[in-house]
């Protein structure tokens, strides 16, 4: 399931489209989820705009926290979607399935369960501690 060309580990044109497919497949899903919710959160505005008379603070403040997470599901698709596209093109550089941060293979069965994964398990824990 890994690819790179740059250290003769080459895998067969066969993974390397099967791979592509994958996730191909899941960046169209969020871009289709995307427009589901781009069109509810538009849905939410219209209903917000036409029905205002009567609201007290309860009201506005249950709108605006509707409004607030329907802002955070956009952005929540719109970088999961950026991460798959990332990983399309690190496939086309030859670099997909190698550690952005140290170039040791992503084991398999990460990038399995989590195909945009662009560093080894070490260097994610490695980050996730100087973020703390």
């Amino acid at each position: 399931m890994l690819v790179h060309d740059t250290v003769g580990t080459a895998r067969p044109q066969t993974d390397v489209d099967r791979i592509r497919l994958s996730l191909q497949a899941r960046y169209d899903e969020l871009s289709e989820e995307y427009d589901r919710a781009v069109l509810q959160s538009q849905v939410l505005r219209l209903v917000e705009v036409g029905d205002t008379a009567g609201d007290d603070q309860a009201d506005s403040g249950t709108k605006t926290a509707e409004r607030d997470t329907a802002q955070s599901l956009l952005r929540t698709i719109l970088d999961r979607r950026a991460q798959f596209e990332h990983a399309l093109a690190r496939l086309d550089a030859g670099t997909y399935g190698f550690c952005e941060g140290c170039s040791v293979a992503i084991p398999v069965e990460r990038l399995e369960i989590y195909p945009s994964a662009t560093a080894c398990v070490t260097c994610k824990q490695s980050r996730e501690r100087r973020a703390a």
